[in-house]
Formats: C-alpha cells, sequence, structure tokens
C-alpha cells in the first residue's frame, strides 16, 4: 500500500487524464495503450528532472504487471524504442537544451538500474549509457557544473553495475576523468571537488572511507 502511494505521489504534475492512464498502466497494462504510456513518461523525464530521476520505479513496475498478466513486454520494447530515437538525437538535444540532456542522462541511467532481465541489466543499455557518460566527461561539458554533476551522481548510482558490464569502458572513462582533472584548465573548484571524489570512490571498490566522505560533504556543504 505504501509503495502504491509513493507512485501516485510521482505523478501528481500530470493533468487528471494522463494520471488516469498511468494508474491504469500499473494495474492493468493490458488495457492501454502501452506505446502512449512509454510516450507520456520520456516526455515528463526529458523536462522535469526530478521525475527522471524516479521514472523507472514507475517503468519497473508496469514491466512487471504487464509481464504478469500476458508474459507481455509491449511497455518495454515501446521504452526502448523511444529511448533509442532520444539517444540518436542527443548532441541536438544538448545543443537545445542543457536541462533537457541531463534530464535524458538521468532517465537512461534509471532505466538502466531498474529495468533488468535475469536480474542482470539489460545489455542494449550498455552502450547508450556508457557513451552518454562519455559525452559528460568531454572537456567543454567539464566546464558545466550541471553535467559535471549528473556525471557523478550516475556513477554513484550505477557505477559498479556498469563495470560489470564493460570494465574496459569504465577504464577508459576514468582515464578521461582523470585526465580532465589534472589537465583541464577551466574546472572550477567545484567541479574539481566532485571528479577528485568519483576518481577516489572507484578507487575505493565504489565506496568512500568514513574519512573521505566527511572530507567531501563538508566542503560540499560550505
Amino acid at each position: 500500500m505504501e509503495n502504491s502511494a509513493k507512485e501516485d505521489y510521482k505523478i501528481q504534475s500530470f493533468d487528471m487524464e494522463t494520471q488516469k492512464l498511468l494508474k491504469t498502466a500499473l494495474k492493468e497494462p493490458s488495457s492501454v495503450d502501452l506505446e502512449k504510456v512509454s510516450n507520456v513518461i520520456v516526455d515528463q523525464s526529458l523536462k522535469d528532472q526530478v521525475f527522471s530521476k524516479e521514472a523507472g520505479r514507475i517503468c519497473y513496475t508496469i514491466v512487471q504487471a504487464e509481464a504478469k498478466a500476458n508474459n507481455g513486454n509491449v511497455f518495454r520494447r515501446n521504452l526502448l524504442n523511444r529511448l533509442q530515437q532520444e539517444f540518436k538525437a542527443r548532441e541536438e538535444t544538448r545543443n537545445r537544451s542543457l536541462q533537457e540532456w541531463v534530464c535524458y542522462v538521468t532517465f537512461i541511467c534509471n532505466i538502466f538500474d531498474y529495468l533488468k532481465v535475469n536480474n542482470m541489466p539489460m545489455m542494449a543499455l550498455v552502450h547508450p549509457v556508457y557513451d552518454c557518460l562519455f559525452r559528460l566527461a568531454q572537456s567543454d561539458s567539464l566546464q558545466n557544473e550541471e553535467e559535471v554533476d549528473c556525471l557523478v551522481l550516475q556513477l554513484h548510482r550505477i557505477g559498479d553495475q556498469l563495470e560489470k558490464m564493460n570494465v574496459q569502458r569504465m577504464d577508459e572513462l576514468f582515464h578521461l576523468l582523470r585526465d580532465g582533472f589534472l589537465l583541464h584548465e577551466g574546472l572550477n573548484s567545484m567541479a574539481r571537488l566532485l571528479l577528485l571524489e568519483i576518481l577516489e570512490f572507484r578507487a575505493g571498490g565504489w565506496r568512500l572511507s568514513d574519512t573521505a566522505q566527511k572530507y567531501y560533504y563538508s566542503e560540499v556543504a560550505d
């Protein structure tokens, strides 16, 4: 019951008709247009950063409900198709709106985190997620605190899982981040702190020691 209240809470920003559509999809997915549902969720995720962080949970619930009802995967297929379309247009999105781009990265990482096949992340998402994180590690992105913040948050959330899927690409990503930290003169002090923290986080096996945690989070608070 508590879980269902949480799901309700996350869809309050929609109009009443869309809320009804999503509530039905969460309980009886086969009775609604699941392509429309996936588009509604993606559209909202691209403009609402809070929703983009939470949408994975809604998608997970719909996928589970559909699989339980008729072993279907219509919603998941539509969701992945739409994510792929947005992925192909990612550079245009970034040029048009930094906020929309950051929302997209947050959303695709959220989906990677929540949607599993046989308890494993979906292979179809591994390279697109890596490609998005590599884009955030380029020198022009490292000058934007919003993008650095997004990169570090996603690595905190899914870095460990992502590394298990492809350690070579994670090594390459961290070479880029190390070079960015050491060689990039345009970094502001907060970006430097965030990069140093994520370098230490991975070096510690995707964990921070208590001392490091106190140091970084007192610095951020200041």
